[in-house]
């Protein structure tokens, strides 16, 4: 750990709050005041930075650099015990605040605000639980970290399935995984949570011990405290197959015949694929990348045999470990821009709707010529219908598990901030264009499939995302946090 730094004299000037005083009490207390609070609290496993320091620029650092904003002071927390104090000052002074993993939230202060910012990246221990085929996975890693630990160990557990995606906000999102069609999502893995409740008290939620706690913690977020450490399943893992294959627009009919027969006729758990209709400015056109995974050093003859067919720019298909495959995929290309996602719920990609899907990529790419576009992305995810069944349990995501819908997702990347507005604006358009012509073509199970809470743009309706479980999240909500604490946090409040 890195040593804690003494706090400056000059400091000695500002207002403190007596750290016994009521969690009910609010006072006037300035930002910089509560990160000096927060210096003098904590112990010598966490630490204070301020701007200055290659250790605050890290702390607010985001894969998204819209989701990027300077805070008064970044905390980066080392024990759940000096989390528990960090909330306690937070709660009395009534001080905004951040919780960041691992950074790759693109919705605009859901993992950053101007006063204080918690950066969990001290909380990285990974260790496997052989009797339990479990593992204890820190809440400041990235997968990337989790896999490569996990990789001679010869298990894997349901994570994200492309390059620097936070264990975090992944899991308590949900979590759709290369995995998911065996196991489930990454909720339906969680066997316990290490949690810093809103009073500052550290509990260990499972099923047993709090089972409504249990629930909200699976797709809920941060509305219930701080997770500092998740326990998940683990499985046996071999080398995969698989990797990314890049193809120009004019290989559209292939691709789509390719996806219709994948998703009709493949029932193997074991493969899975994601199709993303990338508009690329700098040709003007739509390259469509094919995300192709196997979990087995080689698939059996058939599954992929279309798609490898056709002709194709660029292809990296091998047989490799799993964190090959995951840092394969080209999602950090847009690392460093300005981002948003926007997602929904699709029940079938149909002919219709990849027509829809390649005339709105070109459609926005030549809209946004002169906006400092990056990147107009659409990207649809084929899972078998099964896999909200590997779970018995209500959970806070999917709040139903009858409806067999797949999240989609539209992601948009550029440089301005000057059009931070017309791209946000124009991923809910589309989304609602798309939905709409699905919806036309007969997929009415839509009106009742939740949204993606790790894709949902900001501003989309809380009943959209969790649907009937609202009540149950709102009363656990008030059990859990009354003077709500964690609503000084940003994310989806209930």
């Amino acid at each position: 750990m890195l040593p804690r730094r003494a706090v400056l004299a000059c400091v000695a000037c500002l207002p403190l709050v007596a750290l016994g005083s009521s969690i009910l009490e609010e006072r006037k207390v300035t930002p910089q005041a509560v990160c000096v609070q927060i210096a003098h609290a904590i112990s010598s496993a966490s630490e204070v930075f301020y701007p200055g320091s290659p250790l605050y620029e890290k702390g607010i650092s985001h894969y998204a650099i819209s989701s990027t904003q300077r805070s008064i002071c970044v905390v980066e927390a080392g024990s759940p015990a000096d989390v528990g104090k960090i909330l306690g000052i937070l709660g009395r002074t009534r001080t905004p605040f951040a919780v960041k993993g691992g950074g790759h939230a693109t919705n605009p202060g859901f993992s950053s605000m101007p006063d204080v910012h918690i950066s969990m990246y001290r909380f990285s221990e990974i260790k496997y639980n052989a009797a339990s085929q479990t593992a204890d996975i820190g809440a400041g890693l990235i997968w990337d970290d989790v896999y490569a630990a996990l990789e001679p160990l010869g298990v894997n557990v349901v994570g994200g399935r492309v390059t620097g995606i936070g264990v975090a906000g992944f899991t308590l999102g949900g979590g759709y995984s290369w995995k998911t069609n065996q196991y489930g999502l990454a909720v339906d893995n969680v066997v316990a949570f290490e949690l810093v409740q809103p009073s500052g008290h550290v509990v260990t939620v499972t099923k047993k011990s709090d089972p409504e706690l249990f629930f909200g913690l699976k797709g809920g977020q941060n509305n219930f405290g701080i997770v500092t450490k998740f326990t998940l399943k683990t499985f046996p893992q071999t080398q995969v197959w698989g990797g990314t294959i890049n193809c120009l627009g004019s290989t559209l009919p292939e691709i789509r015949a390719a996806t219709a027969a994948f998703q009709t006729s493949v029932t193997d758990p074991k493969a899975a694929i994601i199709m993303a209709y990338n508009y690329v400015p700098a040709v003007q056109q739509v390259i469509v990348a094919q995300l192709l995974f196997y979990d087995a050093p080689a698939p059996p003859p058939g599954i992929f045999d279309a798609f490898l067919a056709i002709p194709s720019i660029q292809s990296d298909i091998s047989t490799r470990s799993f964190l090959s495959l995951v840092q394969s995929s080209p999602s950090n290309m847009t690392a460093g821009t300005r981002a948003i996602y926007e997602g929904f719920p699709i029940l079938s990609f149909t002919p219709t709707i990849s027509d829809v899907l390649a005339n709105e990529s070109m459609f926005w790419g030549a809209a946004f010529s002169d906006k400092s576009e990056i990147l107009i992305s659409y990207d649809i995810e084929i899972f078998l219908p099964s896999i909200y069944s590997h779970n018995p349990d209500k959970t806070a995501f999917p709040p139903v598990r009858n409806i067999p819908f797949q999240p989609f997702n539209i992601a948009y990347a550029w440089n301005s901030s000057e059009f931070d507005a017309d791209f946000h604006k124009a991923a809910v358009d589309s989304a609602a264009h798309i939905r709409k012509a699905a919806l036309a073509e007969g997929q009415t199970q839509l009106v009742h499939a939740p949204n993606y809470p790790n894709y949902a743009i900001i501003g989309t309706p809380l009943a959209d995302i969790y649907g009937g479980n609202l009540p149950a999240l709102h009363a656990l909500k008030a059990r859990v946090d009354p003077t709500n604490i964690m609503g000084l946090a940003g994310g989806w409040k209930f």
